[in-house]
C-alpha cells in the first residue's frame, strides 16, 4: 500500500503552448517547475499518473551529505540551504528537521570505510565526525548493540515525502505552473533539428524546451528516441510504525536496518542492507556496465527472476506517437513490500534498541529506484536532441538533493548560471 500524500487539485485545462514542458510530476520535476516559475517562465508539468505517486513519496525522507561521493556533495550542500528555506518559500510545512544523521559501524573494517570517506571530503569542511561507542550511547540511548563506532553529521536532516511534493506543487501552481495528471507524454515533436513540442495521449503542446524528469521511466522514453540511458531498477521495502517513544530524533543507519522519526511520532524503518533486484531485460542489456557495481554490492542485492521480468517484457520499447505508450499502460509503479525484509529490519532493530519491541506497524510499502552505473544522477542536456534536458537516475538520493537538483535542471533549461558545477552529472559521461 502506497503512502498517502497530501492531496493536490491539479489542472483540467490543456494548454496548446508553453515555454517549458516537464515530463514527470515527481519532486525533481516539481522543484524545477517552481524555480522556472519564479523566473516568470511558463511551465507545464505532465504526469502519467499522479504527482509524487512513485518514489518521490515512497523514499525514506533523508536529507544527507554523509557518505555521498565527494563530487555529489556540492549539490547536497546547496540542497541543505534550499530545504531550510522551503517552508517559507512554499508557505507550508514540508517536515524539514535538521536533526542529524548517524551511520553505525559494526567492526573496524566498516569504521575504516567511514574514516576513508571523511578523509576524502576533508577539504569541504563538513561537520561530520567519527564517534566512539560511548558517544553513540549518549546520542542514541538505550542501545545494547556492540558497535565499533559511528560517523555523525549533525547538519544532516529529514523531510516528509508525503508533504513536500504536494507543497511544492501548490506553490508552483500559485505562480502559474500548469500541472496535469493522468496525461502521459508519448514522444517529442521536432522542427528544424530541435525540440518544438511534445505529443501526449491528449494532444500536442508546443514548447521551446523539454525537461525529462521521469525517474525509472526515463530510460524507456529515451530508448524510443534512439538514445541510450543506462539505468536499472532496484526495489526498497519500507515500513512505518504507529506513534511510540523512541531513542532519538537523529536518523540512524546500521548495516542491516535504519530508522528515523516520522512527523506523527512513529518511525520509518527499512532493511538498509538489502534491496530487491527483480531482473528485467535491461539487466541483461546493461550487464557489462554494471559489473563493477554488482561485484561491490552483491551482498546487498536480493536477485530474483519472476513476474516483474515478464511484466517488463510485455511493455513496448518502441512505439509511434499515435499509439498507446507504456506510460499509459502502467500509470503508477506500485511494487508490493517484501514482508520478509521488513520483518528482518524490525528484528535487527529490536536486537539493537529494545525499545522497538513496543513498535506496532502502521503501514508497509515499496518503491522502485532508478540506479546509474556510478550512482550519481544525470542532470544535463542531450546533445543528440537539442532542446531536451534530462534530470533522472538519482539512485535513491533524489529526495534529499531535490531542491538543488531541480534548481540545477531549471538553470540548464533556462540558460542561467548553474547553482553548482554540473559537470559530474553530464549525460555523456557514460
Amino acid at each position: 500500500m502506497a503512502p498517502t500524500i497530501e492531496p493536490v487539485n491539479t489542472s483540467t485545462a490543456f494548454p496548446s503552448t508553453t515555454s517549458v514542458v516537464i515530463i514527470g510530476g515527481g519532486i525533481i520535476g516539481l522543484t524545477a517547475a517552481l524555480t522556472l516559475a519564479e523566473r516568470n517562465i511558463s511551465v507545464v508539468v505532465l504526469e502519467k499518473g499522479r504527482i509524487a505517486g512513485e518514489q518521490s513519496s515512497r523514499n525514506l525522507g533523508w536529507v544527507r551529505k554523509t557518505n555521498r561521493h565527494h563530487d555529489d556533495i556540492p549539490l547536497a550542500l546547496a540542497a541543505d540551504r534550499l530545504w531550510a528555506q522551503m517552508p517559507e518559500r512554499v508557505g507550508a510545512d514540508v517536515g524539514y528537521r535538521q536533526a542529524g544523521i548517524m551511520f553505525l559501524g559494526r567492526n573496524e573494517a566498516q569504521m575504516a570505510m567511514h574514516a576513508g570517506w571523511l578523509k576524502s571530503v576533508e577539504h569541504l569542511s563538513l561537520d561530520s565526525r567519527l564517534l566512539s561507542k560511548r558517544e553513540i550511547e549518549k546520542l542514541v540511548p538505550g542501545g545494547v548493540g556492540d558497535w565499533a563506532g559511528a560517523i555523525h553529521t549533525p547538519s544532516d536532516a529529514r523531510a516528509e515525502p508525503t508533504l513536500a511534493s504536494s507543497a511544492i506543487a501548490k506553490a508552483a501552481m500559485a505562480k502559474g505552473v500548469v500541472i496535469i495528471e493522468q496525461c502521459a507524454v508519448r514522444t517529442l515533436q521536432m522542427s528544424a533539428g530541435r525540440v518544438s513540442g511534445v505529443v501526449t495521449e491528449n494532444g500536442e503542446i508546443r514548447c521551446e524546451h523539454v525537461l525529462l524528469a521521469g525517474g525509472m521511466w526515463s530510460r524507456r522514453f529515451l530508448g524510443n528516441l534512439g538514445v541510450s540511458l543506462p539505468t536499472l531498477p532496484l526495489t526498497c521495502s519500507v515500513l512505518r510504525t504507529l506513534p511510540m517513544e523512541g531513542p532519538t530524533e537523529i536518523a540512524v543507519g546500521a548495516p542491516d536496518f535504519s530508522f528515523r522519526k516520522h512527523k506523527d511520532g512513529g518511525f520509518i524503518i527499512t532493511q538498509r542492507g538489502k534491496l530487491d533486484a527483480f531482473l528485467t531485460l535491461d539487466h541483461l542489456l546493461l550487464a557489462k556496465q554494471y559489473l563493477p557495481q554488482f561485484r561491490a554490492q552483491r551482498s546487498v542485492l536480493e536477485v530474483s527472476l519472476g513476474k516483474p521480468f515478464f511484466n517488463d517484457l510485455a511493455l513496448a520499447r518502441r512505439w509511434q506517437a499515435d499509439s498507446v505508450s507504456p506510460f499509459e499502460r502502467v500509470r503508477v509503479q506500485d511494487p508490493a513490500a517484501n514482508q520478509r525484509l521488513n520483518n528482518d529490519a524490525m528484528s535487527n532493530l529490536k536486537a539493537a534498541w529494545p525499545v522497538f519491541e513496543n513498535a506496532r506497524v502502521a503501514q508497509a510499502w515499496a518503491g522502485t529506484i532508478d540506479v546509474t552505473p556510478d550512482s550519481n544522477p544525470v542532470i544535463g542536456a542531450v546533445a543528440k536532441i537539442p532542446g531536451l534536458t534530462v534530470a533522472t537516475g538519482f539512485s535513491g538520493h533524489g529526495f534529499g538533493t531535490s531542491p538543488a537538483a531541480g534548481h540545477l535542471a531549471a538553470d540548464l533549461v533556462s540558460g542561467h548560471a548553474p547553482i553548482i558545477d554540473p559537470s559530474p552529472y553530464r549525460f555523456d559521461r557514460f
